[in-house]
């Protein structure tokens, strides 16, 4: 194949091209001549007070750890979440079509009404980035809640997605767990996005990591609670041989070992907790004095 040379184009042709670029570079403040040291101190002169001169991004990839302010590349997570939030005072804040919930079937009403969803995210950075930007469960008033669940499924027992399943729950005095409760709500974030709940305490492959359906932490005047939705829930007298009754135990499991670092025996009611880390159903919890639980 024939290489081009700068004489395959006709003079006049190239007189114009050259023309036409020194015109567009010169529209533009370009120089097609090598910056000096005299030229780059009067343009840091030219920055006004505070302004910060902007590096040339050289168009190499770059994660977080290289470059904190330019990265180019993201960590992908396994699943897109969605954070959502509802206090009392949400009642008041605009709706929008991009913050507001529509119930399962499609009906409108009810405490949904109450819930904003907060933003959608799908990598570590993003994950981040949020965490940092958001109130801490330890600062918000009575009555309110976060709720982190994958993408499309929504906070309720009436989701196609949820309404099978239940929740492990742990609940912790409020003017004593102040310190403590932001620490295990982010490592049961974690938990959720890095899809670890269902790891065996002995460290080996998970053989399934999607029963989970979200987390939510609850701040009361009383108490904090998080708990762990799946999307489905065995019969409490099953044997653990049971595949189902097996992966819930071991949700449970590393919920009170990995993420809030007690010991699988060790009895929380004594150490200051309310309530042991506990397994109930969505539709045996609607039952007052339910007594169908898994207690670890």
């Amino acid at each position: 194949m024939a290489t081009a040379t700068a004489t395959s184009v006709p003079p006049a042709a190239a007189a114009a091209n050259e023309k036409t670029l020194t015109e567009a570079l010169a529209a533009a403040s370009i120089s097609d001549e090598p910056k000096t040291e005299e030229t780059e101190k009067k343009d840091e002169e030219e920055l006004e007070e505070g302004e910060i001169k902007e590096e040339e991004d050289d168009g190499s990839p770059k994660t977080i750890f290289h470059d904190a302010r330019r990265f180019n590349i993201k960590h992908p997570l396994s699943s897109k979440w969605t954070l959502y939030f509802d206090s009392p005072q949400s009642k008041s804040l605009p709706k929008t079509p991009q913050t507001s919930l529509t119930a399962p079937g499609g009906h409108s009403g009810g405490w949904l009404d109450d819930i904003r969803k907060v933003i959608e995210f799908d990598s570590v950075e993003e994950f981040w980035g949020v965490y940092h930007n958001i109130v801490s469960p330890s600062q918000l008033p009575g009555k309110a809640n976060y709720y982190l669940f994958k993408n499309g499924i929504i906070p309720a027992w009436e989701d196609p997605q949820n309404k099978n399943g239940g929740k492990w729950a742990i609940q912790v005095p409020r003017d004593k767990s102040k310190a403590t409760i932001d620490k295990a709500w982010l490592y049961t974030m974690l938990a959720a996005i890095g899809e670890t709940f269902e790891t065996p305490l002995d460290g080996s492959v998970p053989e399934n990591s999607d029963l989970v359906t979200g987390v939510l932490v609850s701040s009361r005047p009383g108490f904090y609670r998080i708990s762990i939705w799946t999307r489905d829930a065995p019969e409490v007298t099953a044997p653990e041989t049971d595949p189902l009754m097996k992966r819930i135990m071991t949700i449970g499991r590393h919920f009170k070992v990995s993420v809030l670092s007690y010991e699988l025996d060790q009895k929380l009611v004594t150490g200051g907790f309310q309530t042991e880390v506990t397994f109930e159903s969505h539709k045996d919890s609607e039952r007052k004095g339910n007594r169908n639980k898994i207690v670890i």
